[in-house]
């Protein structure tokens, strides 16, 4: 099999399985849990520039006027996307959670035609008409919003939007966005810390390997899939990514056990049906892509 699939499934495969994780470390709240996760991340990926022997052309990049705004602003938007994920999932949310990373695609696309001028063919335009109807259903029978999901496939989808304007490369863009978040997250550990409520000091090493390991379990996949996103169609890449929230939801069915019912069942379905139409035109506009010589 190509090492660019696999890359992608084994990213998308850790993602999905990522509320194993924050569910273990469910008795740490999701403001210290996100802190730890940022600032484990960003002395990982700090450590990995500095081996990659990059830290140069790092700074010299990174500490630009435009470059700082672009990623500052990435960065808000990533923390707000883990800070709700995170909570959500230990809150008892995971099949909710699943739900927004099923409709961001779509809303990926729909933001493209809104803010880049794209255009979208007949059945695309079907396929969010589709998840729209979905999301409206499944407002109904919860009788409010599904503001968890919403707010995740908000935050990623402007998350991608902005990172299409973003000079970096991939190691070097998510350092500044961890080092843009490394002071706030860093003051919530240490406030915390005084104040007796941290899990850091007293806690034992078993715990603090656990917090450590928040960073490696955030940053092995993000590189896995930069390098397979240089090695295989953005149409796989697309196709591999509902791997996760179709993990995340059998987990939040078979192992949380938190209540599905019939009519939670039509209002993922009708999203499942956007995301399948949407998959398959785009499939088969590439499969009836005449073959180019080189």
């Amino acid at each position: 099999m190509n090492r660019g699939v696999l890359q992608a499934i084994g990213a998308y495969t850790i993602w999905g399985l990522l509320p194993l994780y924050w569910k273990a470390l469910h008795q740490i709240p999701a403001l210290q849990l996100i802190s730890h996760r940022i600032t484990w991340s960003s002395v990982l990926l700090i450590a990995l520039l500095v081996v990659l022997r990059q830290t140069d052309s790092f700074c010299r990049a990174a500490f630009r006027r435009k470059t700082l705004l672009i990623y500052t602003l990435a960065a808000l938007l990533l923390g707000v996307n883990w800070l709700t994920y995170v909570w959500g999932v230990n809150a008892g949310f995971v099949i909710e959670t699943s739900l927004g990373y099923f409709i961001n695609p779509l809303l990926s696309v729909l933001l493209g035609v809104v803010f880049l001028g794209e255009r979208l063919r007949p059945a695309q335009w079907a396929s969010v008409g589709l998840a729209a109807t979905g999301v409206a259903y499944l407002t109904y029978d919860y009788g409010r919003l599904p503001w968890i999901a919403l707010v995740l496939a908000f935050s990623f989808a402007l998350y991608g939007l902005v990172k299409k304007t973003a000079p970096l490369g991939s190691i070097d863009g998510l350092a500044l966005e961890t080092g843009i978040l490394f002071v706030p997250a860093f003051l919530v550990l240490t406030f915390a810390e005084r104040a007796g409520e941290g899990f850091v000091i007293g806690t034992g090493w078993p715990m603090l390997l656990a917090l450590a390991g928040t960073g490696v379990v955030t940053t092995i996949p993000l590189l896995l899939f930069a390098s397979s996103a240089r090695r295989i169609p953005m149409l796989w890449m697309g196709l591999l990514q509902y791997i996760a929230p179709t993990l995340q939801f059998l987990l939040g069915v078979f192992v949380f056990r938190e209540v599905v019912s019939v009519h939670t069942l039509v209002g993922f379905g009708v999203v499942w049906a956007a995301l399948v139409l949407f998959a398959g035109e785009a499939l088969a506009r590439r499969i009836a892509e005449p073959v180019t010589a080189e």
